[in-house]
């Protein structure tokens, strides 16, 4: 989920309880062997035991498709120990399909096959290796020829977001397809894709045949949906909002100011599906872009809805 869900959003959603195990943005892997600050800056978590703040593993994701490429890169990261190392057959992006990475991958088995081998090889055998796939590029008529090409290659888990790169997000995800998957393959099948309510989490689970769920935007929209399927226990507002100052404390640190505001639009624009004072919050700043502005409107208990300042504020239109 890249361009979302960072290393900062992965200390405030796991603050709450209930995830087991957290999967970073992806590291691209094109062609050269990265120095180790380029896998920190991704996962600032391998300087901590490769633990989020609350004490979750996180495993670091690889993107690429050279072979390889991808062994050297996995065996450096393998030495920063990463809770596992996961490959990247998903992402939809038009970028990094067209750079041979991510859901393209789905159209050459052999070629999966060959990258799971490679980095399988290249890392220590207790180092675990997983991967996540969608059900095909523009059709699900390989799914299962590139679930078996994976799991042949040495992974030993297998996330299936239940859509084809074509089908992207859009609404619904067939996890109807995943039993099939699940009956071809000797290794864990995670299933994943629109799971946005606990009622989504028990359909997806009764029907995909799948024990464990990968959440992601559904969780980024209720950082309490993990802990509500695992132990019943919803988080309202009065849990969730305590978050948005730590989050935004921390992307000021680590985001350049021009940058800064659209993170919390962006979370508070997830938020606010469930959440009817994160919409009020989101409205207030919609059109801001001044960082300090975006700060008094929001963490000033004074400020109210309408208050707007002249002066150094920047808007959109």
């Amino acid at each position: 989920m890249e361009g979302l869900l960072d290393h900062i959003l992965r200390d405030m959603l796991t603050r709450l309880g209930g995830v087991d195990i957290c999967v970073t943005e992806f590291v691209r892997v094109s062609g050269t062997l990265l120095p180790n600050r380029f896998f920190q800056r991704i996962a600032p978590e391998l300087l901590t035991g490769s633990r989020t703040p609350a004490g979750v593993p996180v495993r670091v994701q690889l993107l690429g498709s050279d072979p390889g490429c991808m062994a050297e890169n996995a065996a450096k990261l393998a030495a920063l120990g990463p809770a596992g190392i996961d490959l990247n057959f998903g992402c939809p992006a038009k970028t990094v399909n067209r750079h041979r990475g991510g859901a393209v991958l789905l159209t050459d088995p052999e070629l999966l096959h060959q990258l799971v081998s490679a980095v399988r090889r290249a890392v220590p055998a207790h180092m675990l290796v997983t991967a996540k796939m969608r059900l095909g590029y523009e059709d699900k008529s390989r799914k299962l020829e590139c679930a078996q090409a994976i799991a042949a290659g040495g992974a030993q888990e297998l996330v299936v977001h239940a859509r084809t790169k074509v089908e992207g997000y859009r609404p619904p995800a067939f996890w109807e397809e995943l039993p099939a998957i699940l009956e071809a393959l000797d290794i864990p099948v995670i299933a994943n894709g629109e799971v946005w309510t606990p009622d989504d989490f028990a359909r997806c689970r009764a029907i995909s045949g799948c024990e464990d769920v990968m959440l992601g935007r559904g969780m980024v929209a209720d950082p309490g949906l993990a802990r509500t399927v695992k132990c019943g226990e919803r988080a309202g507002w009065a849990e969730v909002e305590p978050l948005l100052r730590p989050f935004w404390d921390k992307v000021q640190l680590a985001t350049l100011p021009k940058y800064q505001p659209g993170r919390l639009k962006q979370w508070l624009a997830y938020l606010r599906r469930l959440h009817p004072e994160a919409d009020a919050l989101f409205q207030r700043i919609r059109t801001v872009t001044d960082p300090r502005e975006v700060e008094r409107l929001v963490f000033d208990t004074a400020s109210t809805p309408g208050a707007r300042t002249t002066g150094e504020m920047a808007r959109v239109e």
